[in-house]
C-alpha cells in the first residue's frame, strides 16, 4: 500500500507516517518503481502497535525501545505511566477546583478574577500566619467563594488557620455546606473530623443538621463527638448515646456532661439520660475513673431523681466513687436549700 492509502486506513496522517520513517520507527518495506513508499501488511501492523502504545502515553523514544529491545519489560514503564497519569490528573483536578471557585465568585471583571487567584495562592502558602491573614483580611466588599473556604478547611492542619476558616464559613451563610458534607463522607478520618467540626459551626445552614446526624454513626470517636456536641447543643435527643459514650471514654467528657445537663431540662429526656448514666455506672467493665466521670456528669442533670441516685452512690463499695458522690450531694443541697427543707419536713 502507498502512504496515502495507509493514512486513510490507519487514521495516521501522512506527515506522521513520514516522521515515523525518519525516526526509523516504522520504515516501509519497499519502494515503488517511481520511488514512492510502499507499506507491507507487517508495516501496517507495526503502525497500529505504535499508535496503541502512544495511546497509553508513551513517547516515541519509549515506543521504539519497547518494539526493538527483546529484553525490555513493560512492568516498570507501565508503573511510571500510572504515576505520571495520577500526577497529571491531580493537577487537572486542582485546576478544575480553582476554575470552579472563580466561577462561583461570579467576578464582574478581571480584577475580581485576580483577587480570587491571589487568595488561592495565599491559602497555598507554607506559612500558617500568611494563610490565616489571607482569610481574616478579606473585606466584606470582596466576597470569598464559600466553596474555596470549605476546600481549604478540609485540608488545613494548623488549628489557628482552621479556626479562621470555620469563622469565615459561618459568616458565609451556609453556601459551603455541600463541599463540607462531601468531606464528611471522606475515607480520610482527618478530613471527616475537619468537615464535621466546620459543619457544627453552621447550625442553621441547609443540610447541616442531616450531615451531623449522619456523623453520629461515624466509626471515629472524634467525629461522633463533634456531631454529638453540636446536635446536643441544639436540643437534639438523638445525640444522647454519643454524649454518654464521650463521658465513658473520657473524650471531652466535661463538655458532654454540660450538654447532657442542657438536654435534661426537657422532662421527656431527663429520665432517659439519667438511666443511661446509671446503666453505665453498673456496667462490669466500668473502672473507678470511668464511674467518677459518670457521677460528675449526673450532677449536671435536672430533676430530683439525680439527688437520690447520688445519695445511694455515696455508700458505694468504691470509696473514691463514694467520696465524690457524697461531695456532690452536698453541692446539690447547698444549691437548693429549699428543696432540702421540704424533704426534711
Amino acid at each position: 500500500m502507498l502512504i496515502g492509502e495507509v493514512a486513510r486506513r490507519s487514521g495516521v496522517s501522512t506527515r506522521m507516517l513520514r516522521h515515523y520513517d525518519a525516526l526509523g520507527l516504522v520504515r516501509p518495506t519497499g519502494r515503488t518503481v517511481g520511488g514512492y513508499r510502499e507499506y507491507s501488511a507487517e508495516d501496517v501492523r507495526r503502525i497500529f502497535h505504535v499508535e496503541s502504545l502512544r495511546s497509553l502515553g508513551l513517547s516515541l523514544k519509549q515506543i521504539a525501545r519497547a518494539l526493538e529491545d527483546p529484553a525490555f519489560t513493560p512492568s516498570a514503564l507501565i508503573s511510571d505511566l500510572v504515576r505520571w497519569t495520577e500526577d497529571r490528573l491531580a493537577r487537572e483536578r486542582e485546576l478544575l477546583e480553582r476554575l470552579r471557585a472563580i466561577d462561583a465568585s461570579a467576578p464582574t471583571d478581571w480584577q475580581g478574577v485576580l483577587r480570587i487567584v491571589a487568595l488561592m495562592r495565599e491559602l497555598d502558602s507554607t506559612s500558617a500566619a500568611r494563610r490565616q491573614q489571607a482569610v481574616l483580611a478579606r473585606s466584606e466588599e470582596v466576597p470569598v467563594p464559600a466553596e474555596l473556604l470549605a476546600g481549604a478547611a478540609l485540608t488545613e492542619s494548623d488549628p489557628h488557620v482552621a479556626g479562621a476558616l470555620r469563622w469565615a464559613l459561618a459568616r458565609a451563610g451556609g453556601d459551603g455546606v455541600a463541599a463540607l458534607v462531601a468531606g464528611a463522607r471522606s475515607e480520610d478520618v482527618a478530613v471527616r473530623r475537619r468537615a464535621v467540626l466546620a459543619i457544627a459551626g453552621m447550625p442553621g445552614a441547609p443540610g447541616a443538621a442531616a450531615a451531623l446526624a449522619d456523623a453520629l454513626g461515624d466509626p471515629d470517636t472524634t467525629v461522633r463527638g463533634h456531631a454529638a456536641l453540636a446536635l446536643g447543643g441544639q436540643g437534639v435527643a438523638a445525640a444522647v448515646p454519643a454524649l454518654v459514650g464521650m463521658v465513658v471514654e473520657g473524650s471531652h467528657d466535661v463538655d458532654a456532661a454540660e450538654v447532657l445537663g442542657t438536654l435534661s431540662q426537657d422532662p421527656g429526656c431527663a429520665d432517659r439520660i439519667t438511666t443511661a448514666l446509671v446503666d453505665e455506672l453498673a456496667a462490669p467493665t466500668a473502672d473507678s475513673a470511668t464511674r467518677i466521670r459518670l457521677v460528675q456528669a449526673l450532677v449536671e442533670l435536672a430533676g430530683s431523681t439525680v439527688r437520690e441516685v447520688l445519695r445511694q452512690l455515696a455508700h458505694d463499695d468504691d470509696h473514691a466513687v463514694a467520696r465524690v458522690a457524697s461531695a456532690l450531694v452536698g453541692v446539690l443541697e447547698r444549691r437548693s436549700p429549699g428543696d432540702r427543707a421540704d424533704e426534711d419536713a
